[in-house]
């Protein structure tokens, strides 16, 4: 693995910044979105995040994904569930964690080819389509749902590091959410360079939004990967059950210290269907006057119960709660 590191990490330090230049022209420009104020632009710092990938049963991740446009992108002839949690430390809205669980797709008329998508992602449109995105503030619930679309909504949740394992656990009114812990892969400081689409539902229409990471981080494929995932009763986290989520992640990464931009252009389509009955009974997210009362509140609920889950870790990193 290291030899194949030694003649890899050259090459991705040569790979372009994926963060577009209209990102960089507006650098120290003011914006003031929904009464919330940003310097452009939209970044964050100092983020450790966490992700691993799980296969799953295509059809049945298909099944949930919303419109006609959508579909689960396949690798071995299995769809993926992408868990990724960020540890927000340095943004223009305060520190938050944002648990996002996803499913991998493709968004076009017809379905893609296997493997290509990752060599051709803008040619097949990869992306995920989130389905449930808890973060830690009003703030962070006001301005992803508000203005970008995403499907979020406070929860308790944390962050823990320690110097064998990252954990994150979602927490809800009492109920568990989801536990996702991950075995530090092996330490190869890949210098990455990541562009990843978001698809959500909000107001029965599909949004697409893009961030964009750099970071040097450490990976783990196949066999080396080693992970637990537990998925509980929240109702948002419910059609996630159906999806028959294996137990043995395709892989795992550990980001100490990304760096991140949120790109402030987004698109927005109509979700459809055959007739004027099928369209009213779409579940295309919440509507908007969920969004309309919140405020801009940073302050986290209480950090959700470790002691549930068997052989949680219970010693939070350095900013991991607030």
């Amino acid at each position: 693995m290291k030899t194949l590191t030694q003649l890899v990490t050259p090459l991705l330090k040569l790979m372009p910044s994926p963060v577009p230049r209209r990102q960089e022209r507006l650098r120290g420009q003011h914006a003031f979105a929904d009464g919330i104020k940003y310097v452009m632009p939209v970044n964050s710092d100092d983020s450790p995040v966490l992700m691993a990938a799980f296969p799953i049963n295509k059809r049945a991740a298909a099944a949930i994904l919303p419109g006609s446009e959508l579909r689960p992108f396949t690798l071995g002839g299995k769809g993926l569930l992408v868990v990724t949690v960020v540890n927000y430390k340095s943004t223009d809205i305060g520190k938050y964690i944002e648990y996002s669980l996803a499913i991998a797709i493709t968004h076009g008329s017809r379905p893609a080819p296997p493997i290509l998508p990752l060599l051709f992602q803008k040619t097949f449109k990869l992306g995920q389509f989130v389905v449930d995105l808890p973060v830690s503030t009003e703030v962070s619930v006001k301005g992803g749902k508000g203005i970008w679309g995403m499907p979020k909504h406070q929860a308790n949740l944390d962050f823990v590091v320690t110097d064998s394992s990252v954990s994150a656990l979602y927490d809800k009114d009492g109920k568990l959410g989801c536990y996702i812990e991950i075995e530090r892969p092996e330490p190869l400081a890949l210098p990455l360079k990541l562009a990843a689409s978001n698809y959500c539902v909000f107001r029965n229409m599909l949004w697409k939004s893009d961030i964009y990471f750099e970071a040097t981080g450490d990976i783990a494929l196949g066999a080396q990967a080693k992970a637990r995932l537990i998925l509980g009763d929240v109702p948002d986290v419910e059609p996630l059950k159906e999806l028959q989520v294996e137990s043995k992640p395709v892989f795992t990464a550990w980001l100490p210290q990304a760096h991140g931009i949120l790109d402030d252009h987004y698109e927005a389509w109509f979700l459809t269907a055959p007739s004027p009955l099928e369209a009213v009974a779409l579940q295309g997210g919440d509507m908007l006057d969920s969004v309309t009362e919140l405020g801009q509140g940073q302050e986290w609920l209480a950090p959700p119960d470790r002691s549930r889950i068997p052989g949680a870790a219970t010693n939070p990193s350095p900013g991991g709660t607030p």
